[in-house]
């Protein structure tokens, strides 16, 4: 709320068949804990089965609106697939290594976010959002959050009651409960860190 040089950076190695690690293993491991084929679960998501098989290998990342239909299905929260259960123990709950981030969504729908608190177990979440040039949010989203966010780079508009205010480095913002989306009408990625309160992953 990358591209791909930039999300393999942030992503363990290592993962089946030489791909990365991400939440292909978590989706395997609820689909199997479901006694779910790779059809039955792929036909609820409106996705070929081959897409799926990538995904649990690890060869493909899902967009985010896939991992919330898969959360969905499962009746888990989107924040779930964000856990970072590799981390050191003396360091779970308190700090989050660059290389440890996971990235969610793989760019598809112009969005890929990572979490970067610790845990969704605290008053608020960061997020660093990563929007794809050309990309937008068509329909305007209310929640009952207050938010607020610094853009890193590149340009993003946002809209708050009927108007667009366009964002450049180092320009900030806060809202709460407004109806509100975005846009990227620039030719580079626009890089926000997101502060949300409370945490809606």
């Amino acid at each position: 709320m990358l591209d791909t040089a930039s999300k393999t950076e942030h992503r363990q190695t290592g993962g089946p068949d030489g791909g990365t690690v991400g939440v292909g293993p978590a989706i395997r491991a609820l689909r199997k804990s479901r006694a779910m084929t790779l059809a039955d679960l792929a036909g609820t998501l409106d996705r070929s089965v081959g897409w799926l098989s990538q995904v649990e290998r690890g060869v493909a990342e899902p967009a985010i609106r896939d991992l919330r239909r898969i959360a969905a299905e499962f009746s888990l929260p989107l924040g779930f697939f964000f856990s970072n259960d590799e981390a050191p123990e003396a360091e779970r709950g308190w700090i989050v290594r660059a290389a440890a981030r996971r990235p969610l969504g793989d760019g598809e729908d112009g969005l890929v976010e990572e979490l970067l608190s610790p845990d969704l177990g605290g008053s608020f979440e960061l997020i660093r959002s990563v929007f794809k040039p050309g990309t937008r949010l068509e329909e305007p989203v209310t929640r009952q959050t207050e938010e607020a966010g610094y853009l890193i780079s590149g340009t993003l508009e946002i809209e708050l009651r009927g108007t667009w205010f366009t964002l450049t480095p180092g320009d900030s913002f806060r809202f709460e409960g407004e109806p509100t989306r975005w846009r990227n009408s620039g030719d580079e990625e626009a890089v926000v860190i997101w502060a949300i309160a409370p945490p809606v992953y």
